[in-house]
């Protein structure tokens, strides 16, 4: 009996049949191949912004290229690209910086049609499937993946997932934060270009009037620069508001709490018999204290513009109080003039105030960092030299907190005890230096009126941080603003 041979191919080595109409179909493994060898292909269908973003080259630099790209071989020994090219280009530019990066060379996983060789109807109609067909993630669900991803990852794959998704430190506390603005903040922020820990710093300053507006405006002052100059100063003054009117409002509820009526803001037309009680006396001549005037059915405070309680007699001489004879005069209203004048002060006070933060850390940064701007260390030396008073008066008091906070040092219980920092590396001595110098010029611009006569002193040291790349803030601009021609950076 004759064994009739088979020639019938195994199961496993047939194509499965594809449904009517469908010539082609789609390689069932992707290969290995190196981005050198990728090139785009004549009939991808991506024209506009078929490059990568910073954030895409970022991700594949971490993780490499996690989904297959789709290619054809060409003639030259290259493949055309028709899917992915963007990821293609993020994969090419990784191998590119590899080396100096110290990073391993990557390859790209690619479908190889070899059967769309000569077929370039279908192989733009599969490119042009490819991204028709892809909407991006909403804002919100963008912050809430990110959120999530983070809260869920290993520790140990936290700092790789952090460069692969670009968010720094913290990102998934941002990202929760982000997702508390409404719908319509949160896309306007995307749109703008906003990061997620600048969505979160929107979100913590909602609340005061305008902040969305002087944020962005601070974005668009920074540019695409990759520095926050601008930003971190609008956002310090707006924490500083913030936490005034917060003050503010905790000082009221306590007063009412206490059982205690605030004095209204009469109109200007109103007579006002009220004084506070420093310029009342006792019967007997004695000072008039809240605790002697509290059951007296006149007890009223109000608050002042530094959130402190200023306690009043509602009408001294119905209450039959004495007025001090220092301050008999009648009380007069400030002219217009006066009233604008006083706002700005306070204005300014609040904001010198505030741009002691971004500028402690700029200090910090720059005393921390590799190497010491010769700029700063002849200017450091220079006041060291000269002895000027805003350094005399800062060795009298003997305060050294700050030259510890600015070489990232913790204080002693006694501020004079600086031996940790005789114990850093003779590499740190510049930054050493600099960091008591700064201490000294800090230390003479505590007080927060001083923006109103800066002086050339301490308007030089002002003017060398920006020239070392500080932004100045609105009120440090107007304190030195005289001085810019006339310092030339002396110590």
């Amino acid at each position: 009996m004759t064994t009739k041979t088979s020639t019938k191919k195994p199961a496993s080595s047939q194509k499965p049949a594809l449904p009517a109409g469908i010539p082609f179909q789609p390689p069932a493994h992707a290969v290995s191949l190196d981005p050198a060898l990728l090139v785009r292909d004549t009939c991808n269908a991506r024209e506009t912004n078929p490059e990568p973003s910073a954030e895409q080259i970022a991700s594949i630099k971490a993780l490499g290229v996690q989904d297959a790209i789709s290619v054809r071989p060409r003639p030259d020994g290259k493949f055309g690209v028709f899917k992915g090219w963007r990821r293609a280009q993020a994969a090419q530019e990784a191998n590119r910086t590899a080396k100096a990066e110290g990073r391993e060379l990557q390859k790209v996983n690619a479908f190889v049609w070899e059967e769309l060789t000569d077929q370039d109807g279908w192989t733009r109609m599969l490119s042009a499937i490819e991204n028709m067909h892809r909407d991006p993630m909403a804002d919100r669900d963008n912050v809430a993946a990110l959120e999530q991803c983070l809260l869920d990852m290993p520790k140990e794959y936290l700092a790789t997932a952090s460069k692969a998704l670009g968010v720094r430190r913290g990102a998934a506390a941002h990202a929760r934060a982000a997702q508390r603005l409404d719908d319509a903040t949160l896309r306007k922020a995307a749109g703008q270009g906003l990061d997620l820990e600048q969505m979160a710093h929107l979100e913590e300053v909602a609340k005061v009037p305008g902040a969305e507006r002087r944020l962005l405006e601070a974005r668009a002052k920074d540019g695409d620069s990759g520095k926050r100059g601008h930003w971190d100063q609008a956002m310090a003054l707006l924490r500083a508001e913030l936490a005034h009117t917060q003050k503010r409002a905790d000082v009221l509820t306590s007063l009412k709490e206490q059982g205690v009526e605030v004095l209204r803001t009469g109109y200007s037309w109103e007579k006002d018999p009220s004084r506070p009680l420093t310029e009342l006396i006792t019967p007997l001549g004695n000072d008039l204290t809240a605790e002697a005037h509290r059951e007296c059915p006149g007890h009223r405070a109000t608050v002042d513009d530094d959130n402190e309680v200023v306690w009043h007699c509602a009408d001294p001489g119905q209450y039959k109080h004495r007025v001090r004879p220092e301050a008999k005069e009648p009380k007069r209203k400030l002219s217009p003039e006066e009233s604008a004048q006083r706002r700005r002060t306070i204005e300014g006070n609040r904001a010198w105030d505030a741009a002691r933060e971004p500028r402690y850390s700029f200090i910090t940064s720059l005393c921390r960092g590799a190497k010491i701007p010769e700029e700063a260390r002849a200017f450091a030396l220079r006041t060291l030299l000269e002895l000027p008073s805003v350094y005399a008066k800062y060795a009298a008091d003997r305060e050294t907190a700050k030259v510890h906070s600015f070489m990232g040092k913790t204080a002693k219980e006694s501020s004079r005890d600086c031996g940790d920092l005789l114990a850093l590396p003779k590499a740190k001595e510049s930054a050493l230096l600099v960091a008591h110098v700064a201490a000294a010029y800090e230390h003479s611009m505590a007080d927060r009126k001083c923006w109103m006569d800066l002086g050339r002193r301490r308007a030089s040291w002002l003017l060398l941080l920006e020239q070392l790349g500080h932004t100045l803030s609105e009120v440090e601009q107007e304190a030195v603003a005289r001085y810019r021609t006339a310092t030339g950076n002396q110590g």
